[in-house]
């Protein structure tokens, strides 16, 4: 299973797996300030290849989400390059949402760019450069697809009242501009993180993660039919304070490869 540099952060099968896409749910919420700044690790097979810095801030009217990319690689299997991210949009008492999206890979010189408009929780326009010149294979992007949805980086931040199963019992609905995709989300159990090189310890949620394509996917993709099939997709979340938000502590993948892992380990509230 090679992962290529593009497919790391665009693909959202893998952008999911590197909190890119990590879905905020439709529950009641406080309608409290919230900002922070979070630093993660990611490894492949217990080797580092990425750091990962996100800035997150909601005065309960308007966010934004600045995501920014480091990728060292591992041999083959993950390519060098760097990516960035923002996400803006509208914050409410019950969910975040986004107005627009951008996404921006360079791996050797070769730029890739994605741009979503959303309004009113549809997906209403978008543009990929270079544009994909081989649909040869490729599920079409219909209109009903786009309807309801929401973005893979605003989703990166869950809300809620409380601090239990109901944050991880959901089904979203995501579009990133090349593919629209579920991810399904169940309650596994309650924890306590206690390693002391993570930025965090304390309560976490346990959830498991399915990934369900819908469209704009490849069907002979073999990472797209790998993550469909998984079933060791794993996140941690911990509270952001106590204003009732929640980010990711943890978050495993299983591959052929080895555990495709994401830790968190600076976080600045």
């Amino acid at each position: 299973m090679i992962y290529s540099f593009r497919a790391m952060f665009v693909s959202p099968a893998i952008f999911l797996s590197l909190i890119i896409s990590f879905a905020f749910f439709i529950v009641p919420a406080l309608a409290a300030p919230a900002s922070a700044d979070a630093r993660y690790i990611l490894s492949l097979g217990g080797i580092n290849f990425a750091s990962v810095k996100i800035s997150f801030n909601d005065d309960a009217k308007n966010y934004s989400i600045n995501l920014g990319a480091k990728i060292s690689g591992v041999g083959s299997l993950v390519a060098s390059g760097s990516a960035t991210a923002s996400v803006s949009g509208v914050s409410s008492s019950k969910r975040l949402t986004p107005n627009k999206l951008s996404i921006v890979t360079d791996s050797r010189g070769e730029k890739f760019t994605v741009s979503v408009a959303y309004s009113k929780g549809n997906a209403v326009g978008f543009q990929v450069t270079p544009p994909l010149i081989n649909d040869m294979g490729r599920v079409a992007i219909e209109r009903k697809d786009l309807q309801r949805v929401t973005d893979p980086i605003g989703s990166f931040i869950l809300k809620g009242k409380a601090f239990d199963e109901r944050l991880c019992n959901q089904r979203l609905k995501l579009f990133s501009g090349l593919e629209r995709f579920d991810v399904k989300m169940k309650f596994v159990e309650k924890q306590i993180a206690t390693s002391k090189r993570t930025a965090y310890q304390g309560p976490v949620i346990l959830c498991s993660v399915r990934y369900i394509p819908v469209s704009g996917h490849y069907v002979d993709s073999g990472i797209t039919k790998y993550l469909a099939k998984s079933n060791r997709f794993l996140i941690w979340y911990a509270p952001l304070g106590k204003n009732g938000h929640y980010i990711p502590y943890r978050v495993i993948i299983g591959t052929s490869a080895g555990d495709l892992s994401m830790v968190l380990t600076g976080l600045k509230l």
